[in-house]
C-alpha cells in the first residue's frame, strides 16, 4: 500500500435515489451523492460547467491601470515584452498574450527565460537584454510578483513593467505601472484560484472590452485550459467555465500546434479530457521548459505552418523521452540513498550532477512514495537551486518564509515551489524546515489518507456507466476524478508492461472479468501471486482497442485482501477494545441460540475424559463446527464463551495462544438473555433500526 489509510466516503442512498428520478445514471448518481451533491438542482448545474459565470476582469486590483498602459503601448507601436515562466502555465500565458496583442496591433516580444541558463522569473540580465533592443513594456504573465529588485531596475532603465502572476505575495510588492494578481491583499476579485495563464486572459478580456471579450475568449480558452489543467489549479468556479470551453476547443483542436501535438502523442481520435490534458499534453509541453528549450513550444502555438507545426510538436515528444531517461536515473538515485539513510519530516537532498530541469517532477514522486513534503536542490558553485513539492496539507510558501533568513530567494505555491540557497546553509535549512514540518502537524506523523468516493460492485462497472463519468470533466482540485474502491477481487493473472515499468492485472470480481493497470509498479514489491485476493483503489476508465471498447481499472493504490477469517477477527478485536459497532457487526457477532447448545454440549462431551478442555481458540471453533455442522466462526464462539463464563456456566483461564475451559456445575437454570454482552450487542441493533 502507498497510503497508511483508505477513507472511503459514507454512501447517501436516498440522495442517489433522488438524482436518479432526476435522470442522472446510477454510477453517477451515487457518487455525487456520496460527495454531498443530492439536490438535482445542483446536480444539474455542477455537470453544466460552461454555465460558470467568469467575474469581470476589470474586478481584479491594478486592471484597470494595466489596461491604459498596455492600450497606450499598442496604440503608439511601443515595442513590447511578454515574460513569461518556462513551464506550460507560463509557456501558454505568452503565447496568448503574444498572439492576443499581436492581432491587434502590437509589437510583441514574447520572452521566456531559460530555466538551466537564467532560472525563475524576471532577472536582471533580461531587463538589460531587453532595454537594449528598444522594449518600453514588460508585462509578465505566471511571474513577476516578488520581483521587487528587478522592477526598480526595468523602471530605471526607462522600462514599465507590468505584473501579471497568481502566485503567493510577499509583504512588499514590485513597483511596477500595475500589479494584477487575485491574491493580493487588497484584490477583490472574488475568485482565487486562476493560473497564471487565467490571468493573462482575463487581461486580454480587459483589453477587448465587453464588446469583444466573448471572441477573445472563445479563441484563447484553449491555451488558458491547458495552462490550467497542468499548474493543477482548483477546477471550481471561473476555472470549470474556462476549462470546459477550452477543452471543447480541442476536441477536434483548432489551433495547428494542438492538432500536431495531439496526433504525435497519440490523442488524436480520442476525446481530450482533463486527464489527457494533463498526463499526455501538459507533460510533453513541460519538457521543453525542462530542457531548456521553452522556445519550442512558444513557436509550436503560434505557427500557423502545419509542416512546421509537426517538426516541433515530434521534438516536443522527443524531449520528453529525453526528460524521462534522465528523470528516472535521478528517481533511482534518490531512491538508493533514502533506503540507506532515511529521512523523517522532510526530505531534503543536494546534487552536483542533477539536471534543474527534472528535480521538480523527482520531488513530486519521492514525496508521493515517502508520504513527506520533498526538497531537491541542484549544486553549482556553492549555490543550490531548490524546487519542492508538499505532502498532507504541508503549505510550502509558508514553510519557505518561516526559513527566508536561510534562503536568498523563493516563491510559489502552497503544493510547489522553488527557491535559492547558499550551499552552505543547507544543513541548517533541512533542520529547520524538518522543525517547521513537525510544528504544523503538532509532533504527529504527517497523513496518508487515500479519500475513495466509493466501494463499487463489478457489475456497476460497465461501458456505458463509466462513460457517465465524463459528465464530471472537466475534473481537478475541488473537483477530483471519481476514485472507486473494489473489494476482493481474484488475481487471475499480471504481466510488466511499458519495458517493465507497470503492471498489467487479469482480475475477477463475481463473476465479472476486468482489466488493470498499476503504472510505475511491479508485482513482486507487493507480494501478489496468481490466485490471491486484492482489494483496489482505481480510476475507472475505457479501453479502446481495434475499436473495441472495455472497462479498465487505473490502480491508485493496492492490498492483500484479508480473509473472511481476517475480518471476522477485526470486528472480534474491535468489540474486545470496547470499540462502537456497527449495526452489521454486531449482528454478526451475536449469538444464536443453537451456537451456544452446540459449543455447550461439546464441551460436556470433552470434559468427560478431562476436567480441564485446553486448546486454541481456532481449533476449538473448528472441533465444534464440525460436530454441530455448522459454519466455522471463531469470533463468535470465542464470545459464546464468554457470555458462558459471565453467567457462570464455565471458567476460562486464557493464556499467551491457548485457553483452558473448566465446566462448572450449576444446580439453577440460567438465562443467556440477560447476559450485559448479549444485551450491548442487541442495543446496538435496536438503536440502529
Amino acid at each position: 500500500m502507498k497510503y497508511k489509510q483508505w477513507q472511503v466516503a459514507a454512501p447517501c442512498p436516498e440522495g442517489q435515489w433522488e438524482l436518479e428520478q432526476a435522470g442522472l445514471p446510477p454510477l453517477l448518481a451515487g457518487l455525487l451523492a456520496a460527495r454531498g451533491v443530492t439536490r438535482p438542482e445542483d446536480a444539474r448545474r455542477l455537470l453544466s460547467p460552461d454555465s460558470e459565470p467568469i467575474p469581470d476582469p476589470m474586478l481584479l486590483k491594478d486592471m484597470d491601470r494595466a489596461v491604459r498602459r498596455v492600450r497606450q503601448a499598442v496604440e503608439q507601436g511601443e515595442p513590447i515584452a511578454v515574460y513569461g515562466d518556462y513551464d506550460v502555465d507560463g509557456i501558454t500565458a505568452t503565447c496568448l498574450l503574444t498572439q492576443f496583442l499581436t492581432a491587434r496591433g502590437g509589437h510583441i516580444v514574447p520572452y521566456i527565460p531559460s530555466r538551466l541558463g537564467e532560472g525563475y522569473g524576471l532577472n536582471p540580465e533580461a531587463v538589460h537584454t531587453l532595454a537594449r533592443q528598444g522594449v518600453s513594456l514588460i508585462i509578465t504573465v505566471d511571474c513577476g510578483i516578488t520581483a521587487v529588485e528587478e522592477t526598480a531596475l526595468a523602471n530605471s532603465l526607462g522600462l514599465d513593467v507590468i505584473v501579471t502572476d497568481h502566485h503567493a505575495c510577499k509583504e512588499e510588492l514590485p513597483p511596477a505601472a500595475a500589479v494584477v494578481d487575485p491574491h493580493r491583499p487588497d484584490c477583490p476579485y472574488p475568485f482565487k484560484g486562476l493560473a497564471g495563464v487565467g490571468v493573462a486572459l482575463m487581461l486580454a478580456l480587459a483589453v477587448a472590452g465587453p464588446q469583444d471579450a466573448p471572441a477573445v475568449l472563445e479563441e484563447f480558452c484553449d491555451l488558458a485550459a491547458v495552462g490550467t489543467v497542468a499548474d493543477v489549479m482548483p477546477m471550481t468556479g471561473a476555472n470549470r467555465a474556462i476549462v470546459s470551453l477550452g477543452l471543447a476547443r480541442l476536441d477536434p483542436p483548432r489551433r495547428t500546434g494542438f492538432a500536431s501535438l495531439l496526433r504525435c502523442a497519440g490523442l488524436e481520435d480520442r476525446p481530450v479530457t482533463s486527464v489527457s490534458v494533463g498526463y499526455t499534453l501538459a507533460p510533453r509541453i513541460n519538457a521543453s521548459g525542462r530542457m531548456g528549450m521553452a522556445e519550442v513550444a512558444v513557436e509550436l502555438f503560434l505557427t500557423r505552418d502545419p509542416a512546421r507545426a509537426d517538426q516541433l510538436a515530434d521534438q516536443l515528444c522527443e524531449l520528453n523521452r529525453e526528460r524521462q531517461s534522465i528523470e528516472g536515473d535521478i528517481f533511482q538515485q534518490c531512491v538508493q540513498h533514502l533506503e540507506e539513510a532515511p529521512q523523517e519530516g522532510a526530505i531534503v537532498l543536494a546534487g552536483a550532477q542533477w539536471h534543474q530541469g527534472v528535480v521538480g517532477i523527482v520531488a513530486s514522486r519521492l514525496a508521493e512514495k515517502y508520504a513527506s513534503p520533498c526538497f531537491m536542490i541542484c549544486l553549482d558553485g556553492g549555490m543550490g537551486k531548490g524546487s519542492c513539492r508538499s505532502w498532507g496539507d504541508i503549505n510550502l510558501f509558508e514553510l519557505l518564509s518561516s526559513c527566508s533568513g536561510l534562503l536568498e530567494n523563493f516563491g510559489g505555491h502552497a503544493l510547489a515551489a522553488g527557491f535559492t540557497v547558499k550551499e552552505e546553509n543547507i544543513p541548517a535549512l533541512a533542520r529547520a524546515l524538518r522543525r517547521a514540518v513537525a510544528d504544523s502537524c503538532h509532533g504527529q506523523a504527517l497523513p496518508s489518507v487515500l479519500d475513495i468516493d466509493l466501494a463499487v460492485a463489478p457489475q456497476h462497472l460497465t461501458v456505458e456507466a463509466v462513460e457517465s463519468l465524463d459528465l464530471l470533466e472537466p475534473c481537478g482540485t475541488g473537483n477530483p476524478r471519481p476514485v472507486f474502491l473494489l473489494q476482493g477481487a481474484q488475481v487471475h493473472g499480471m504481466s510488466q508492461v511499458g519495458r517493465g515499468r507497470h503492471l498489467k492485472l487479469r482480475l475477477e470480481s463475481r463473476g465479472v472479468p476486468l482489466d488493470a493497470i498499476y503504472f510505475s509498479s511491479q508485482g513482486a514489491e507487493l507480494g501478489l501471486y496468481p490466485g490471491c485476493r486484492v482489494d483496489l483503489v482505481f480510476y475507472p476508465q475505457i479501453n479502446d482497442f481495434r475499436g473495441v471498447r472495455t472497462v479498465q481499472l487505473q490502480v491508485v493504490d493496492l492490498r492483500l485482501a484479508p480473509s473472511r477469517a481476517q475480518l471476522e477477527q477485526a470486528i472480534y478485536d474491535k468489540y474486545s477494545r470496547g470499540e462502537e459497532l456497527t449495526t452489521e457487526e454486531a449482528r454478526f457477532l451475536l449469538p444464536e441460540r443453537r451456537d451456544f447448545v452446540g459449543l455447550y454440549r461439546w464441551l460436556e462431551r470433552q470434559s468427560t475424559a478431562s476436567t480441564v478442555v485446553e486448546d486454541t481458540p481456532a481449533r476449538i471453533a473448528r472441533s465444534v463446527a464440525r460436530a454441530t455442522r455448522q459454519r466455522e466462526v471463531p469470533a463468535r464462539t470465542m464470545l459464546c464463551l464468554e457470555v458462558l463464563e459471565e453467567r457462570g456456566l464455565i471458567s476460562l483461564n486464557r493464556r499467551t495462544d491457548r485457553i483452558q475451559i473448566t465446566l462448572c456445575h450449576v444446580e439453577h437454570k440460567v438465562d443467556l438473555e440477560a447476559s450485559e454482552i448479549i444485551r450491548r450487542l442487541r442495543a446496538v441493533l435496536e438503536n440502529g433500526l
